[in-house]
């Protein structure tokens, strides 16, 4: 007997779950053999033996797997189904819970001793990074694309739905340890601009916000909506051939560009590999930085391959939250970096006694971070490093043109305040600052 086809429509689907629901629900009907359902158009294919099935009976099997017969059309941007706003707020009770888990056991005051020098600091610097402030930045991006990679394939097994992590790690590694060897050769001519870093900060933050967003499920009008590069510039790195089954392209480049993100400590780690002034001690340094970030970032990852069913939805409700939380986060710190206004410091000359100000760097930031000096006289800014290879290190004043890797033991930083008010300082992530106060 010769199979036929029947196709129609079906509204309200929109990611791979929704498609497999379906299959498996209109299979149930007699002489049906296969569903092929596709939730970007909203076509279902049904294949049958003999007669055909009749309408009502697939509207109603539509009905039970919570979906309605016809085409999908514009859809609204606050989502209409109580069920939506009731999951996430289940996501933020579990959010909360999580936050005073982790406060009550230290994890967010977490530190390692990583004042000894030699190439295994590297390591042990890339452990810490990936239990801290790696996770505000790498880790929030690697947790939004995990969850809407497993959301998008529930088919797959878990270690199927592990594997994009797995590359995206091997692409760090590969890829911190190519352009770290460069960056040991070339020296300090690779440093990004204040703005520049602020500026890439800020779009990956919203890459994070706008992930987070579709994660929660609120906005359907964000569902089919997506964020990729410009045809000619994927083409050229290799992005425009699509892998549904790893992605193994995209998650290797994704890891490898990592490299150029603003987190305060791959830039301490960047600093150590440039004063190495070696091809090979530089890749090393940068290699062994990015394998110590591993286990944390992995671990991010391998949230997204465990959960399934109603689990499943509230953990990825919850992920999108935290990745809002993070992009936002980020966003804010980039800010502080940002500025079209400058001084040449070299030019203004100052007059009157050079006033000696002193501060400590170290693991927590800067101490004291208000520092009070007098207008149009010389400052010799001493700076005293604890523990060069932490986020802090990374010292920039936008408005006096001041970007510096902080050193072991004294670091000197001399200018002249021209106008009184503030003057701010940070870490090159925004996350530590401080600022003086002229008079």
């Amino acid at each position: 007997m010769s199979e036929k086809t029947k196709n129609f429509f079906i509204s309200g689907m929109h990611c791979k779950s929704c498609e497999i629901l379906i299959e498996d629900q209109l299979k149930t009907i007699s002489n049906v053999s296969r569903v092929k359902a596709n939730q970007r158009t909203g076509e279902v294919i049904l294949t049958y033996n003999g007669s055909e099935p009749p309408n009502n009976k697939i509207i109603e099997e539509v009905k039970n797997a919570g979906y309605q017969m016809g085409q999908t059309g514009k859809l609204p941007w606050l989502s209409v189904d109580y069920r939506d706003y009731r999951d996430l707020l289940i996501a933020v009770v579990v959010l909360v819970l999580v936050v005073l888990i982790a406060v009550g056991f230290g994890i967010f005051n977490f530190n390692l001793d990583t004042t000894k020098t030699g190439l295994w600091t590297a390591l042990l610097v890339g452990l810490v990074a990936g239990v801290s402030t790696c996770m505000a930045l790498i880790g929030g991006l690697v947790l939004g694309l995990s969850a809407r990679y497993v959301e998008a394939h529930p088919e797959a097994s878990i270690w199927q739905k592990f594997m994009p992590n797995v590359y995206f790690n091997l692409g760090r590694i590969i890829g911190f340890g190519i352009l770290g060897s460069l960056i040991g050769l070339i020296g300090t001519a690779f440093k990004m601009s204040a703005n520049g870093l602020g500026i890439l900060t800020i779009i990956v933050g919203g890459v994070m916000i706008f992930l987070g967003l579709k994660l929660i499920e609120i906005f359907p009008a964000l569902r089919n909506k997506t964020i990729s590069l410009p045809a000619s510039l994927a083409k050229f790195i290799g992005l425009n051939r699509h892998d549904k089954k790893y992605s193994i392209r995209n998650s290797i480049t994704l890891g490898a560009l990592t490299f150029f993100l603003p987190c305060g400590f791959t830039q301490a780690m960047q600093l150590y590999a440039v004063s190495s002034g070696s091809f090979v001690t530089g890749g090393l340094v940068m290699m062994l930085f990015a394998l110590g970030t591993t286990p944390g970032l992995l671990g991010v990852g391998a949230l997204t391959a465990i959960f399934k069913g109603k689990a499943a939805r509230i953990f990825f409700m919850t992920a999108g939250l935290i990745v809002i939380i993070l992009g936002v986060y980020n966003i804010t710190n980039a800010s502080q970096l940002i500025s079209f206004k400058s001084i040449d410091n070299q030019a203004v000359k100052g007059v009157g006694k050079v006033q000696i100000i002193r501060m400590t760097q170290d693991t927590h930031g800067y101490s004291p971070n208000i520092l009070t000096v007098k207008v149009n006289q010389p400052v010799r800014w001493v700076i005293t490093s604890t523990n060069p290879f932490t986020c802090a290190s990374s010292l920039m004043m936008r408005e006096y043109g001041i970007n510096v890797g902080l050193k072991k033991g004294e670091n000197i930083i001399e200018f002249t305040p021209t106008k009184t008010g503030e003057i701010r300082f940070s870490c090159t992530m925004g996350m530590y600052t401080g600022k003086f106060i002229v008079k």
